[in-house]
């Protein structure tokens, strides 16, 4: 079959931009029927569509110097011309991006696929806004550093606490993948640093498969020993304390169905790596203290923020259960490599903690977002998420920018003498602080300020100030009589007859 061309102008309005003709898509089908709708997207849009019917065809086209934005794969059962194609193009053009056209979410020639590098997939019969809802979200990514409106949402609820955030060319790619992924009945290895997002992620699978109706559930296998992390996982058959028969199911059972969230794979011990080997190979099981199998249908999901190869390396982890586990990885970036996000995240989690406390969001000055900008953060997502917590309860700009830079908390004159290779004053072993106490004065200061704002933000309103710090009421009655906090002459008079003041000042 040959090409057409349309110079008509574009007439959709969720367009990310006008295309125009010099854009060109490429399907590789032999069922003419499934073309419909890529005649009708490329009129409305101004593609240019060409159609080749066997790979031999769609190869010669690609060496003769056509380079498509798109390449539509039709994965026909059976065929055995589709496979070879996608791995020439994995070699010889990795470049280009390849979408798959399957008539189910769940073969092996889709899992195959999706290894030699697929970006995205599309289940046949596809619709003609199916077929616009994938251009746009792949127009997107590529116009990411054009001025241009943002059609995809960037803020995807996953639960009622967990949000999945796309404003950077990076996660919006690596959502496609997750989307892809989500399609494939197999394990996947998420891997990232601590506080990056490796667990929305994992949901975000979960959520956008055919298992989205069963549970979810997570198991740190860091946090516990061998024999109670075997019980969390896999159950048993009698009480570990008693030793009374009592059937107790693991997580594996309880989310049959569904997915299960292994985090800090490495630390698993190599008991429980050998027995979750099993697992992935027959789906089966022994309780402890059972000797019958249980059979369970689990898609299971693996996190690490460590270098898993190395875990290999020092045998750490087992290298089987590696390569059962990483066919399908996905790396997790850092946030200080995708900081055109900062200001979206710092607006969405702005806007979520406040509704959490109960309290108006706060406005951030260009002097904060900058230095949020130029902050490495560490602790990525979690580390931010903290900081806007602090900010909405302090309200300090000041404080807050000094704390986002530490050289901020430096005089002019003692930045030169640094600068210069200042030495700092010797003290005697007398006169020398100890660590603690420099940790314990740091953590005075921190937490009484911490306390101070809460109260100030709630006109010394305890209860709301206990509730906006996440301690108990008592516990921050022992604090503000630790740090000797009274309420100012402005807030005292709010307070009941009788709780004003009691003994030191101090209201109830």
């Amino acid at each position: 079959m040959g090409s057409g061309s349309f110079p008509t102008a574009s007439r959709n309005p969720t367009l990310v931009n006008n295309l125009d003709i010099s854009r060109r898509m490429l399907v590789i089908s032999r069922e003419s029927a499934s073309l419909g709708p890529f005649w009708s997207v490329s009129r409305s849009n101004s593609w240019q569509l060409e159609i080749a019917s066997t790979g031999q065809e769609a190869l010669e086209r690609l060496q003769s110097g056509i380079t498509p934005d798109l390449i539509f794969v039709d994965l026909l059962p059976g065929d055995a011309d589709s496979m070879p194609v996608l791995r020439w193009l994995h070699k010889m053009r990795p470049e280009l991006k390849i979408i798959l056209l399957s008539e189910s979410a769940d073969n092996q020639q889709l899992v195959e696929a999706v290894r030699f590098g697929a970006h995205d997939s599309l289940l046949k019969p596809c619709q003609h806004q199916q077929l616009q809802e994938l251009l746009n979200r792949h127009l997107n990514m590529r116009n990411s550093n054009h001025d241009t409106e943002v059609v995809c949402d960037e803020i995807e609820q996953i639960n009622e606490e967990l949000f999945f955030v796309a404003a950077s060319p990076t996660i919006r790619k690596l959502r496609a993948r997750a989307e892809l992924l989500a399609q494939v009945n197999a394990p996947v290895l998420i891997v990232g640093e601590s506080g990056s997002g490796k667990e929305i992620v994992a949901r975000l699978i979960h959520k956008l498969s055919v298992r989205s109706g069963s549970r979810i559930l997570k198991a740190n296998c860091a946090t516990l020993p061998s024999e109670l992390l075997d019980i969390e996982l896999f159950g048993c058959e009698h009480d570990v304390v008693s030793g009374a028969a009592r059937t107790k199911r693991g997580k594996f059972e309880l989310c049959h169905g569904g997915t299960i969230l292994l985090d800090e794979l490495t630390e698993m011990p190599a008991s429980l790596q050998a027995k979750l080997l099993h697992v992935l190979q027959d789906s089966q099981f022994f309780r402890s203290g059972s000797e019958t199998t249980t059979e369970i249908d689990v898609r299971i999901l693996a996190a690490s923020n460590v270098d898993v190869e190395r875990a290999v390396a020092e045998k750490k982890l087992r290298e089987d259960l590696y390569y059962r586990l990483s066919a399908f990885t996905i790396h997790v970036p850092p946030l200080r490599q995708r900081k055109e996000e900062i200001p979206l995240l710092l607006a969405h989690f702005m806007n979520q903690i406040s509704k959490h406390y109960g309290l108006p969001p706060r406005m951030l000055s260009p002097a904060v977002l900058e230095a949020c900008q130029h902050h490495s953060w560490p602790g990525n997502l979690r580390e931010l998420e903290n900081f806007v917590k602090r900010y909405l309860v302090m309200g300090d700009e000041s404080l807050a920018a000094s704390e986002l830079e530490p050289e901020a908390n430096f005089s002019s004159g003692q930045k030169n003498a640094l600068s210069h290779g200042y030495s700092p004053k010797k003290f005697t072993a007398a006169e020398f602080p100890s660590l603690k106490s420099l940790v314990r004065t740091a953590k005075g200061q921190t937490e009484r300020s911490a306390i101070a704002g809460a109260l100030q933000r709630t006109q010394w309103n305890r209860k709301a100030a206990a509730r906006l710090l996440g301690i108990s009421y008592r516990a921050l009655l022992y604090k503000v009589q630790e740090y000797h906090m009274t309420p100012p002459a402005t807030y005292a008079p709010h307070l009941a007859p009788g709780l004003r003041m009691k003994g030191n000042g101090q209201g109830e």
